[in-house]
């Protein structure tokens, strides 16, 4: 049995001296207003993993209305999502991610991204893509005020 999740999310740019994205550390000139880390790879990659396995989406699980959820580190999200895909019978088949943004350059931090999740997930870096787009000035995160990100999950049953 084979099982797809799609996911989205997007952080509006705020202060501060960085950004985590795909559980990567990445200097920049502001940060993400978020409840917790605001890594907007992690977030819809949580929610293409719950969507799949039909457990709603990341707002469910981890609510901003929860203060344990505050400033939290979004690989213990992502490593408590792929619990419950493995407590299901089910296992990654692969991932794709795109991060939408005009800034920062993310090309650079791909292999570290695709390692931190490989690492966070458990699988074979091999079943993990990422990858990122602009939109040309247009929009939202064209204008720089903010970065979004979609992923698609693919599981299948062990």
């Amino acid at each position: 049995m084979m099982r797809i999740g799609s996911g989205f999310d997007v952080h509006a740019f705020g202060d501060g001296d960085h950004v985590v994205l795909g559980g990567v550390r990445i200097a920049h000139t502001r940060g993400l207003l978020a409840h917790s880390d605001g890594d907007v790879l992690i977030h819809a990659l949580c929610d293409a993993l719950l969507g799949a396995l039909a457990l709603g989406d990341i707002g469910v699980h981890f609510p901003p209305s929860d203060p344990r959820w505050k400033d939290a580190d979004s690989t213990l999200l992502l490593a408590q999502c792929m619990a419950m895909v493995r407590d299901r019978g089910f296992e990654l088949a692969n991932l794709d991610a795109t991060l939408i943004c005009e800034f920062p350059q993310i090309t650079p931090h791909v292999a570290a991204m695709r390692a931190r999740l490989a690492e966070v997930m458990q699988c074979d870096i091999a079943r993990i893509s990422v990858k990122a787009t602009t939109t040309e000035t247009l929009g939202f995160t064209g204008r720089g005020e903010g970065i979004a990100a979609q992923a698609v999950v693919l599981l299948e049953s062990r």
